[in-house]
């Protein structure tokens, strides 16, 4: 597997990832109930390995051992580049030592949902339905991440409602394709430096009410709504079920639990709404130049991967089940 050239215009999404007008009252606060509970949902934590490397392959079999050995649930995969027979590999050998996982996806230049050329949107849709064939090889279930645009594009303004509808479309042949071989979608809003297109809860709630399938849903995460939400919580509570799949990211990339996010008030929200699926960790640092340039992480803030691998499923076990 030839290695992946990452920055941050095209950072996870290189080959290496009439609706619109619905009213923002489509997510208010209450459109989706809380749950009543008693004690904590189950939920699994996992842990995006681009901390350690962009390229996932059979070299890494001793990392995905560690994983299992310090107790996490799962790894999640980037998926750069959806070709190549390592795919399969990892995932018997996560089988293996019963580490389940999840894949990290976007689209490269010239593969653009959003896009008004006809075939840059089909180029998508054939990208996006090679990742899901990747995504049944290695054994998961869920594909996440911002795959409605590449990182990084912007132009100078907000999306229109035919960039809206032509995601929608896009998104919807894909999340059909992979529906069939039970494969879920979960787009992530990602903040305004990084795209134009959704950057909030509240366009989450709208694109997925948009597709109307079963298996597309939001992925939150906590760093972006952290720059992008007044009320993170209560933007939690306005998607409910909509909530498929959540990082937990501080808000400075580093260890959880060791900067500003309002993991209480986040932790809570998540349990009024009965989530229970993957708290997968996305952390960065500076061991792999490519990705530290595309995060533009400059100065070290934890003392190695290890640590904060460890340290951060310590703190979400302890804080999720309080």
């Amino acid at each position: 597997m030839s290695n992946t050239n990452i920055h941050r215009r095209s950072f996870l999404g290189r080959g290496s990832m009439a609706a619109a007008g619905l009213s923002l009252g489509a997510c208010a606060v209450g459109a989706v109930g809380a749950v009543k509970r008693s004690g904590s949902p189950k939920a699994k934590v996992g842990i995006n390995i681009l901390l350690w490397t962009a390229n996932p392959a059979v070299e890494h079999f001793g990392l995905l051992d560690n994983l299992k050995k310090w107790g996490f649930d799962g790894a999640e995969f980037p998926m750069f580049d959806p070709t190549g027979d390592h795919w399969a590999k990892l995932g018997k050998h996560c089988a293996s030592i019963d580490l389940e996982n999840t894949v990290c996806c976007c689209v490269p230049e010239g593969s653009n949902p959003a896009s008004s050329d006809p075939a840059e949107r089909k180029a998508a849709v054939a990208f996006l339905k090679q990742s899901v064939d990747r995504t049944v090889e290695l054994g998961a279930k869920m594909i996440c991440g911002p795959f409605y645009s590449p990182v990084g594009r912007l132009v100078g303004r907000g999306r229109t409602e035919e960039e809206f509808k032509n995601c929608a479309d896009v998104i919807r042949e894909v999340a059909e394709y992979a529906a069939k071989v039970d494969v879920g979608l979960a787009q992530e809003s990602i903040n305004r430096f990084e795209t134009y297109v959704f950057n909030s809860q509240s366009d989450g709630c709208k694109i997925v009410d948009a597709v109307d399938m079963p298996n597309f849903g939001i992925h939150y995460d906590t760093f972006h709504a952290h720059i992008e939400e007044k009320d993170s919580p209560a933007a939690i509570r306005a998607a409910g079920k909509r909530i498929h799949h959540v990082h937990i990211s501080e808000n400075d990339r580093s260890t959880p639990g060791a900067g500003q996010v309002k993991w209480n008030e986040t932790f809570d929200a998540l349990k009024d709404i009965g989530y229970d699926r993957w708290l997968t960790i996305e952390a960065f640092g500076r061991a792999l130049p490519e990705v530290a340039a595309a995060t533009c992480i400059w100065r070290k803030m934890f003392a190695n991967e290890e640590q904060l691998a460890r340290d951060g499923l310590k703190f979400i076990r302890e804080n999720w089940n309080a």
